[in-house]
């Protein structure tokens, strides 16, 4: 709005308020993923995670965290260079998120299972490598949540050529409440400040966490969660979970 104050507070109120819109317009969506992941790691599957951008740190808010399930393996575009055979240089394109021609290796560099459950993670879905792992997770058969702005989605052209966006494909959608832009607060000369689909993001994922671990202890199963690393103990607590998924998760980059 016009005259808009930009300050702290008025972030906070901003964000707050798009806090309390998605965890009770997502709630339904939150309910089903975590039946999903329940499903998925009582039958020894990972939770695979992939964003690119700033939605590469929802990926890191599933996988490899305190508080969060062992059972996790983050998917990144580094990982054709890491971990397949392209040169360092190959992840110096800035538009190396738009070309959808490296996703069919990041899947086959993931080590994904029958059993795992993926979540993409992209604001605007509508990038090319994106929209082409999302595509190759489901021909593989894989549950699919996808976690995106649908304000902003609905308002850009997919760069995928097929003109598919990823909630095309994903079996859950989430919507991370942000606006078109991701930035909440207007400034006087035109354009936005301040972006919120980081927060919502990861707000969504420690709601799923949570009903996750209720199912599972309602079925009577010990939940596979990581302690902090700096604890006592930590390490040798971690260490003993992660052994049983020994080459399926990564922690790395």
């Amino acid at each position: 709005m016009t005259g808009q104050t930009i300050d702290a507070d008025a972030f906070t109120t901003a964000a707050l308020e798009t806090v309390r819109r998605v965890s009770e317009t997502q709630r339904e969506g939150v309910l089903a993923t975590a039946a999903l992941w329940a499903d998925s790691l009582q039958k020894d599957g990972v939770i695979q995670a992939f964003g690119t951008g700033h939605s590469e740190a929802l990926a890191t808010e599933i996988s490899g965290r305190a508080g969060g399930f062992v059972p996790t393996n983050k998917v990144s575009l580094r990982d054709v260079v890491l971990r397949g055979d392209k040169p360092k240089e190959f992840i110096t394109d800035p538009l190396l998120e738009r070309d959808p021609a490296t996703a069919r290796k990041l899947y086959e560099l993931s080590g994904a299972q029958p059993q795992d459950v993926f979540v993409i993670a992209s604001n605007s879905g509508i990038n090319g490598s994106i929209v082409e792992m999302a595509g190759i997770v489901k021909e593989h058969g894989h549950p699919l949540i996808a976690i995106t702005s649908t304000a902003h989605g609905a308002k850009t052209p997919s760069r995928h050529p097929s003109g598919k966006r990823l909630p095309d494909f994903a079996d859950i959608v989430l919507d991370n409440g942000a606006p078109f832009g991701d930035s909440l607060l207007e400034l006087p000369g035109g354009g936005t400040a301040c972006a919120v689909s980081s927060i919502t993001g990861a707000f969504l994922v420690q709601q799923i966490v949570a009903e996750t671990i209720k199912l599972l202890l309602a079925a009577g199963v010990t939940p596979p969660v990581y302690l902090s690393a700096n604890i006592p103990a930590g390490d040798e607590h971690n260490k003993a979970l992660e052994a049983k998924y020994e080459g399926r998760i990564r922690r790395s980059a």
